[in-house]
């Protein structure tokens, strides 16, 4: 039996059964071959995989409130409105994606709108997690171009290219770890909410290991949160994919945005010098935690670092299409006076460190976590610049657009 990532795991990749008539990947193009790979759980991985679940279902049990601060939810940020920016590429992109899948992966694929599957994610890897939905290895290649036509509609050009390159790390965290089971670049799963119409209201998830995207649709209004992106290594040194790097631009300029603060501004921000652990508050099972405003309030700021506190957050919502981005960007900049700007950690130019931005629209986290995938190359429990963590939410109920959609509901019941 083959030993994953230390762990005995038995990972379940196909959900189903798929229809003869549509052409599936071959053991030659995804690498994996169920006939000639032996796995299976131990106790150990059993217990981690219960736990996990567990940890799941008691978030589900709690109604969705959302991200807010102790106050309580702020009301009224995030009116029904037309943005002038088109969704359609995006609804057709679905459809099309929609139509290749055979029944039975539409069965586990398509779920209704107001789902809790939207909050069925994880950065658990696989096979300590058992996602919905199909994934790309079990695509055929028609799938799956159309599941990446999907993306390329939703994403920018900037913000595709990330999701390749985070894909990419897991085929090198395979390679560290000699598993093809827990880890791969094609073990991505989509989910569609709701039916891809004009004028209804629906949504697309990819759920996988350091890649997760909600992206929800109103109309030409799009909430696409929460995000969950991430790296181990970040900067691959050898394998297929060596040279591969990600999150750089994310760590170089919140890094840079600290140093620039003079000495009262910094002390301001840092809720701690010493960063001895993970810090990020709002990943998976998260969807309602209370986080008070802390660090530095942006009104303190100078004109000029406003705008640099503005371009580091562009950096994140910089992933969405560029129309919908622009949208985004101004909902952040009205409200840049009511953000705030933490930092855990120390401010030297290699330092390792956790900043947190976070406003009435936004919380974005950015965390150097403790290795996981790489224990062979980095000290066991000491954070490190080559795992990287960011959370981007819309706090105050909308996360996964819903509160988008609750409007909607109640001028349109259903």
């Amino acid at each position: 039996m083959k030993a994953i990532g230390g762990w005995a795991i038995a990972l379940v990749l196909l959900n189903g059964a798929c229809a003869p008539n549509v052409e599936q990947p071959s053991a030659s193009e995804t690498g994996y071959n169920p006939d000639t790979v032996e796995f299976g759980y131990n106790d150990e991985t059993l217990a981690l995989k219960q736990m996990f679940a567990e940890q799941e279902i008691a978030a589900l049990a709690q109604p969705f409130v959302g991200v807010r601060t102790s106050d309580g939810k702020q009301s009224g940020l995030f009116p029904l409105h037309a943005t002038g920016v088109s969704t359609e590429p995006v609804r057709e992109a679905a459809e099309a994606f929609l139509a290749l899948l055979t029944p039975e992966q539409l069965l586990r694929t398509q779920f209704a709108v107001d789902a809790s599957e939207w909050r069925r994610w994880s950065n658990i890897d696989n096979g300590l997690y058992v996602r919905a939905g199909t994934s790309l290895r079990e695509m055929s290649e028609p799938q799956r171009k159309a599941a990446m036509t999907l993306m390329r509609a939703s994403l920018s050009a900037k913000g595709f290219e990330l999701t390749e390159a985070i894909r990419r790390t897991e085929q090198t965290l395979s390679e560290i770890n000699d598993d093809i089971l827990q880890y791969g670049e094609d073990l991505y799963f989509f989910t569609v909410m709701g039916e891809p119409l004009s004028g209804k209201p629906w949504g697309w998830q990819i759920d996988g290991h350091h890649l997760v995207i909600n992206y929800f649709v109103m109309g030409d209004q799009v909430v696409m949160t929460p995000v969950f992106l991430g790296g181990e290594p970040a900067v691959a040194q050898s394998g297929k994919y060596s040279g591969n790097a990600v999150l750089q631009d994310e760590q170089n300029a919140g890094l840079a945005f600290m140093q620039s603060l003079d000495p009262e501004l910094q002390r301001a921000a840092a809720l701690s010098a010493r960063k001895t652990a993970n810090n990020n508050l709002a990943q998976a099972n998260s969807d309602n935690v209370v986080i008070d405003y802390s660090g530095l309030r942006a009104s303190a700021l100078p004109a000029s670092q406003k705008q640099d506190l503005l371009d580091l957050i562009g950096l994140f919502v910089a992933n969405m299409d560029d129309g919908h981005a622009r949208v985004k960007m101004s909902e952040v900049e009205a409200l840049l006076d009511e953000t705030w700007f933490a930092w855990v950690g120390a401010v030297s130019d290699d330092a390792v460190f956790y900043y947190r931005i976070h406003s009435p629209v936004i919380l974005i986290e950015f965390d150097h976590q403790v290795p996981v995938g790489t224990r062979s190359i980095h000290p066991a429990g000491v954070p490190t610049r080559d795992h990287i963590h960011i959370v981007v939410r819309t706090p105050n109920g909308n996360d996964y657009g819903k509160d988008l959609l609750a409007q909607h509901l109640q001028e349109h019941p259903h």
